[in-house]
């Protein structure tokens, strides 16, 4: 008996099942985001560029508890008791004036290193790993890519019936043709943050929980020749917020490591 048919239909039907599968997130990257960055400080200069004054939380949701610890920050007692990294933590460190490390550790996580403090963030695509063990000053960080609906002018063509239709690649122009490249439109990196240890919001002792949850959106913008990451981000902390604190930190791409200088935590005592 002939089986070379059932043959072949396996055989096309493997080629049609890795056709379909997805792209590894590295591969699938809607956004390059891997190079050298430098901070821009255009808002909060005084509060970034210096150790802010104790008792100093302008524009920082805190409630009443976070008010207390904060004005129970003593720098002497930080060094003393080596916390000179408390405002490294993953909620504070896109703050810190610094520059960045972008590269891709493997096929489903990207790294971010800081020059400021030497730390290093991973990113986990698909599944994280398991918060365990003690929390960390990074945490773990879940990151997908979100990419942009189709342009109006292909949905516009798509009926609600023929958009269910397997196989259907929508009409436009009166011509059938595949979806546009998603990867062309640009995109955004969501990454989550949790398993956090307790640090500073702000390098004078503006608090953040082990329970805090950190949510950052990262978008590449280019004008004028230059390109510019935005990173959004917001902290929630019910234990020492009211509400969630939202900042957007800026960097502009650098054209190569030349004035990378890694260094680690220090803390700055305040002038007296």
């Amino acid at each position: 008996m002939n089986f070379g048919w059932r043959t072949s239909m396996a055989m096309a039907t493997v080629a049609c099942a890795m056709a379909q599968a997805p792209a590894a997130p590295k591969a699938a990257a809607p956004i390059d985001l891997t190079g050298y960055w430098v901070s821009l400080v255009t808002e909060d200069w005084r509060i970034r560029m210096l150790t802010a004054p104790k008792g100093d939380y302008y524009s920082l949701p805190l409630n009443a508890e976070g008010r207390r610890v904060a004005d129970t920050w003593d720098a002497a007692k930080d060094i003393a008791a080596g916390k000179q990294c408390m405002s490294y933590g993953a909620p504070g460190i896109m703050r810190v004036p610094e520059r960045l490390h972008i590269t891709w550790e493997n096929e489903t996580t990207l790294k971010i290193e800081t020059d400021a403090g030497k730390q290093t963030r991973l990113f986990h695509f698909g599944a994280a790993p398991p918060a365990a063990g003690a929390p960390t000053m990074q945490g773990i960080s879940a990151a997908q890519w979100q990419t942009p609906q189709l342009t109006r002018d292909y949905t516009s063509k798509i009926s609600a019936r023929d958009a269910d239709t397997p196989g259907f690649h929508g009409i436009f122009n009166g011509e059938t043709q595949q979806p546009p490249d998603e990867r062309k439109l640009g995109g955004t990196l969501k990454v989550v943050t949790t398993h956090l240890r307790p640090g500073y919001l702000r390098n004078n002792g503006v608090p953040y929980s082990g329970n805090a949850v950190l949510t950052e959106y990262y978008d590449v913008h280019g004008r004028k020749g230059a390109e510019y990451l935005v990173v959004t981000q917001s902290v929630d902390d019910p234990q020492y917020l009211d509400v969630p604190w939202v900042t957007s930190n800026h960097f502009r791409r650098e054209p190569d490591g030349t004035k990378w200088d890694p260094r680690a935590c220090e803390l700055i005592l305040p002038a007296k």
